[in-house]
């Protein structure tokens, strides 16, 4: 008599679980890991084409010898012959007359270290928290978030307490009217006989149309790379 076959064992063929992730998170995630700061070459291309305008602008200066040849000063003869003067010799010497304010700011400021380090905070702080920073990171300052149009109104209420009732104010206000004064005497007393203008050559509307253009290309060429920094 064979013996009787041992019972056959239930088999489970159950397919594995498996957890399912959201395509949108694993988008998410990769995208995040994956993205460069932006920010960082935005600001890198914005401050490297500034600084490329800058130098093309600086380049089209009149040499200092000039400026200062002493044989081409004398006393003005009359209100309406100095003016005259003035717009004549700026129209020439403008780049030069830009420098000369320019290098008088930066000494006032060198002078006020405690002006130039609230005026530098104050640029970082426009550049890091609103110009440059993504539209998708929210600023969180004590555990509050602040939108962009907050941050916007915060910035402007930075840049009125800085300018305004500290001593940088003064001491921009202070610099500018010396460069000022210092511009318009010189040119009151070069004789501009010896200088041959340019007719073609367009007239500058005040002491920072230099700089003002120079930021203008250097922004209009640093968008593309901005507005992906802020998307």
């Amino acid at each position: 008599m064979s013996a009787p076959s041992p019972p056959v064992l239930p088999i489970s063929n159950d397919p594995p679980t498996t957890t399912a992730v959201p395509v949108a998170a694993v988008t998410t995630t990769t995208s995040v890991q994956s993205q460069p700061p932006i920010q960082i070459s935005a600001f890198r291309a914005y401050i490297s084409q500034l600084h490329e305008s800058i130098r093309n602008g600086l380049s089209q200066r009149r040499p200092w010898s000039e400026l200062l040849d002493r044989s081409a000063f004398s006393k003005p003869e009359s209100v309406g012959d100095a003016s005259l003067r003035i717009r004549k010799n700026y129209s020439y010497f403008r780049v030069n007359y830009l420098a000369v304010v320019t290098v008088i700011l930066a000494l006032s400021l060198l002078t006020n270290p405690f002006s130039l380090l609230l005026l530098l905070g104050l640029l970082s702080s426009w550049v890091f928290l609103y110009l440059f920073r993504p539209s998708d990171q929210p600023l969180i300052l004590f555990g509050r978030t602040f939108s962009n149009r907050e941050t916007l109104g915060i910035l402007i209420l930075l840049s009125v307490f800085v300018i305004f009732l500290t001593s940088v104010g003064s001491v921009l206000i202070s610099a500018l009217l010396v460069g000022v004064a210092l511009v318009c005497a010189h040119g009151a007393f070069r004789v501009p006989e010896d200088m041959f203008l340019d007719e073609q050559e367009p007239a500058a509307t005040g002491f920072l149309s230099l700089l003002g253009g120079a930021a203008s290309n250097a922004v209009t060429a640093a968008a593309p790379v901005v507005a992906a920094a802020r998307v």
